[in-house]
């Protein structure tokens, strides 16, 4: 809703002012009435009783001041005053009538405790009818529906503010205190016939509970209409959340002492408050469905197990019963059951929480079964799919997805269960680095995942990455062994095939042409000097073979000016028209392994090419620099850049190849999708103990 005719900032202060004052008046009130007193008036102690109007009171002060005008926001700040005024009137009629003459005051304070205090009955359907939006529902037929249901809840207070105290309290089933025999009991009543009053009470108490069906109707209705809407319907699982609570909570009070009752009201009421505060305000700031999810699932297992424990209990004294007395068979069963059933309780508790939750509690059993299936694995594929397995089964998960991503863009993937419509993804990092996701289902009870269920699940991710990591980096490794023996046995046919089918026959002419060129030297000069012109010119031919075979085992120009001065030739040759080209580099480049050159003059020469070729770029600036015992060579250029999505081509596959060959790696970015940045890191030592 729009706010925007705020009420005064004050009202909000003000609230929670008068709240807090009416429960600290009566806590002085009721500080003085000695306890016998208060057993012949059967009143609670006020303050206490306060407790929770002052908890609705904040909540709707609190949402005063996000949304004034929102009708809920009013209903919990008039409900929490009252509520707390309510406490006050209890407090004041017990201190009052303490006293001979009673103190004035005391007919009101039992009349706002006694007859106005039922109006606090209203609070609940109206809540339920103008939440989250703050109107009643549409539609002629429902808004008919939650009128008649409001009028029906709101008869039986009605009905007390003007009926007799005999009738009200016989109807109760109970007698007027004694102390308040000396108060004027009926400051509102009606001249009826008694008759009138007994059935009109049996209908206002009938209706008050079917007055609440209307309401939960439209909630249901409201919850379901939410299905597409992810901000309703959060809301609407704020009210949800807030209702299992006070289930919960009436639950525990009729197995709990009697003291419980009062603190468990007060607790579900400021519960219940906040949750409608943060729904109307600010629905998504805590995830619902976890809290949700979290608060069934602890709340089936501590059910469970207080269910079994009153089994066991009954089942020993009723065996007990028939051979000791009540008492004594009640303490005796008490001691067998923590004797004998206490040390087993642990174990149900775990084995409930396993059947619900899964294993997440045995953090060792779930990392030591991860690696006993790993070791079983033996490619890589299969490893993530053991790592599927044993998450889904350590967190009773019914989808979990594994992936991993690899050079040159592939993934592998790797899923047990079905894939729900909303999932969650956590990243899997290795060495502080992305290697990954693990994919699970967002909503559920078992999604909810609480601190140590974070880190046990970072733990199995963890040896997971380094599993797969490792069996992949020992699959590359094979390859890449593989790859040398295969690419040297290839280099040396493809020279020994240009030795001896280019050079040899080509040096084996030019001597056959020196031996006739020498026969015919006395007798025919003219045809001498011919020959020896094609056997110069065969030699010619030879040594650029030799060159060519030199060229390809290794740029000749890094020998003659350098790494530094190779790549600046190479850019003097790829400038074009409009494009200016820079390479700067230090000292430390004159000394770099021989392979480190190669791959860093290979990799600058491509860069370039793709530079001249494709970034329509004016500058370009090439960096050559030793950093912590690595060579980095970094290209830039402000061209058109690399459109996202675009697949990787032969030249920059090149690229990431040649640096990984040496162990290093290849990055390419493109800064504010305008030009583009290649920044490779080539690591020196590894070569220079390689080299060694």
């Amino acid at each position: 809703m729009k706010d925007d005719a705020r009420p005064p900032r004050v009202l909000p202060a003000l609230t929670v002012l008068l709240g807090v004052g009416a429960i600290a008046a009566a806590a002085v009130l009721d500080a003085q009435v000695p306890a016998a007193h208060r057993a012949e008036t059967v009143l609670d102690p006020g303050w206490f009783a306060g407790l929770s109007g002052v908890a609705l009171a904040v909540a709707g002060a609190l949402l005063l001041r996000r949304a004034p005008r929102h009708p809920v926001a009013w209903v919990l700040a008039v409900t929490g005053v009252h509520w707390a005024l309510d406490g006050l009137a209890a407090a004041w009629l017990a201190y009052a009538t303490l006293h001979d003459p009673v103190l004035p005051g005391a007919d009101l304070a039992f009349w706002v405790f006694q007859r106005l205090g039922a109006t606090l009955l209203l609070s609940l359907p109206l809540i339920l009818l103008l939440y989250p939006d703050g109107r009643l529902p549409r539609g002629r037929w429902w808004r008919a529906a939650s009128i008649a249901g409001l009028a029906g809840a709101a008869l039986l207070p009605a009905v007390l503010l003007v009926v007799p105290s005999g009738i009200a309290q016989a109807d109760a089933g109970g007698a007027v205190p004694a102390p308040f025999a000396r108060l004027d009991l009926d400051l509102t009543t009606l001249p009826l016939p008694d008759g009138v009053w007994l059935p009109l009470l049996a209908v206002a108490r009938a209706l008050v509970p079917l007055g609440l069906v209307v309401p939960f109707l439209v909630v249901v209705r409201r919850y379901r209409a939410a299905a597409g809407d992810p901000v309703r319907r959060a809301r609407m699982r704020w009210l949800l959340w807030a209702a299992i609570v006070d289930v919960l909570v009436m639950l525990s009070s009729t197995v709990l002492p009697e003291a419980w009752t009062s603190v468990g009201l007060t607790a579900a009421v400021a519960v219940t408050g906040l949750a409608l505060a943060i729904g109307v305000v600010r629905p998504q700031l805590v995830d619902i469905d976890r809290l949700l999810g979290g608060t069934l699932v602890y709340a089936a297992l501590a059910v469970t197990v207080l269910v079994v424990d009153a089994c066991v209990l009954g089942l020993a004294s009723a065996l007990l019963g028939e051979r000791l007395a009540e008492r004594d068979a009640a303490v005796v069963a008490l001691l067998l059951v923590t004797a004998v059933y206490g040390p087993l309780r642990h174990r149900l508790w775990l084995a409930v929480r396993r059947l619900v939750l899964g294993r997440r509690d045995d953090a060792y059993g779930v990392v030591a079964g991860l690696a006993e299936r790993l070791e079983r694995s033996p490619t890589p594929e299969v490893q993530l799919v053991a790592v599927a397995q044993s998450v889904a089964e350590a967190f009773r998960s019914p989808y979990v997805a594994v992936e991993v991503d690899r050079a040159g863009g592939e993934r592998i993937v790797a899923a047990h269960g079905v894939e729900p419509a909303d999932t969650q993804v956590l990243p899997i990092t290795w060495r502080g680095e992305p290697v990954g996701r693990l994919v699970l289902p967002r909503g559920g009870a078992r999604a909810a995942l609480s601190a140590r269920d974070e880190r046990l699940l970072a733990d199995v991710v963890r040896q997971a990455a380094a599993a797969a990591r490792a069996s992949h980096l020992a699959g590359e490794l094979q390859r890449s062994r593989e790859q040398i023996v295969a690419a040297r046995e290839e280099e040396r046919r493809r020279l020994r095939r240009d030795l001896h089918d280019g050079l040899g026959p080509s040096l084996g002419g030019v001597a056959l042409r020196i031996d006739t060129a020498r026969n015919l030297a006395a007798k025919k000069p003219a045809e001498a000097d011919r020959l020896l012109r094609q056997a110069r010119d065969d030699v010619t031919a030879a040594l650029a073979d030799v060159r060519r075979l030199v060229h390809d085992l290794r740029p000749p120009a890094l020998d003659d000016v350098g790494l530094l001065g190779a790549v600046r030739q190479q850019a003097e040759r790829l400038r074009a028209p409009g494009l200016t080209i820079t390479v700067d580099g230090g000292d430390a480049l004159d000394a770099l392994p021989a392979a480190v050159e190669v791959a860093a003059y290979r990799i600058a020469s491509e860069a370039l090419a793709n530079v001249a070729r494709h970034a329509s770029a004016s500058v370009c600036r090439v960096r050559l620099a030793v950093e912590g015992g690595d060579l980095i060579v970094e290209v830039a250029d402000d061209g058109t850049g690399i459109p996202a999505g675009t697949a990787s081509g032969v030249g920059l596959i090149s690229l990431r190849e040649r640096a990984a060959e040496l162990g290093g790696d290849t990055r390419i970015e493109c800064p504010d999708e305008r030009g583009t940045v290649v920044r490779a890191r080539l690591p020196l030592a590894a070569v220079e103990v390689a080299r060694a």
